[in-house]
């Protein structure tokens, strides 16, 4: 039918894949018109097929949801599908229609089937709070990040960052041989980065606590922090307090 909307699913287990078109069985206004095992197929169906709805595992081999994401010529409504709740707030940064927790019950998804439906043919985004879309809290730390330069995509595993620094809308992730600007928040990372590796030392600053050596004074009343490789970072009172519990300085 004219009004369908059709649909890919791009999930690296075939149980997970057949698990949609299941539930999805009864729904008439959603056409599968391609399942993917991986990434790399489903950039290819993406850009070949143009649908405008994709159900999109996280966590594949080779090329994840998010790396595949950055690599579209168009991108779809996503509906991630997934068994890790960590990369919640990531997808909603992606304008995700939902993110479902795997078990998931045929009444949820087509509860976000149902909200797809609606921002596809009135064009608009489906307003609600992250917190109730979301299946389950907040669990594991990242430990990568993913950035995009020009065309290319890096992957920095969080033990490679000495600091990082916010940019106005953005954050400077500084490594030992490089510096990637990436689109999010102080308040995200200081949520998802594992507080046993990094403390939020600044308004502007987080640092990896392995990396700091010395408190030194600067000013009047005021600190930086000299890392391993030499560079000094603001300290404010209340970064500096955290970092001498946590150092014994």
């Amino acid at each position: 039918m004219e009004n369908n909307i059709n649909a890919i699913i791009i999930e690296d287990e075939e149980l997970s894949r057949k698990l949609i078109i299941s539930y999805l069985k009864d729904f008439k206004d959603i056409n599968i018109i391609r399942e993917c095992a991986n990434g790399f197929e489903g950039i290819k169906a993406i850009n070949d097929l143009n649908p405008q709805l994709v159900f999109l595992d996280i966590q594949m081999p080779k090329l994840n949801g998010f790396e595949m994401l950055e690599l579209l010529d168009t991108t779809p409504e996503i509906i991630f599908i997934t068994a890790h709740n960590e990369y919640a707030i990531r997808a909603f940064e992606h304008n995700a229609v939902d993110y479902l927790m795997k078990p998931y019950s045929r009444d949820r998804l087509i509860e976000a089937v149902k909200k797809a439906i609606v921002r596809i043919r009135s064009k608009q985004p489906v307003n609600e709070n992250i917190e109730k879309l979301i299946s389950q809290p907040l669990g594991s730390k990242i430990e990568r990040i993913v950035v995009r330069t020009g065309s290319k995509i890096k992957v920095i595993p969080v033990g490679r960052i000495q600091y990082l620094e916010a940019q106005d809308d953005y954050v400077m992730i500084y490594t030992e041989d490089s510096k990637h600007l990436k689109q999010a928040t102080m308040k995200f990372f200081e949520t998802n980065l594992d507080p046993n590796q990094f403390i939020r030392v600044h308004r502007s600053y987080m640092v990896k606590i392995d990396q700091v050596v010395q408190l030194e004074p600067y000013e009047k009343d005021n600190y930086v922090a000299r890392l391993k490789s030499g560079v000094l970072v603001k300290v404010s009172k209340s970064g500096m307090k955290n970092l001498k519990e946590i150092l014994n300085f």
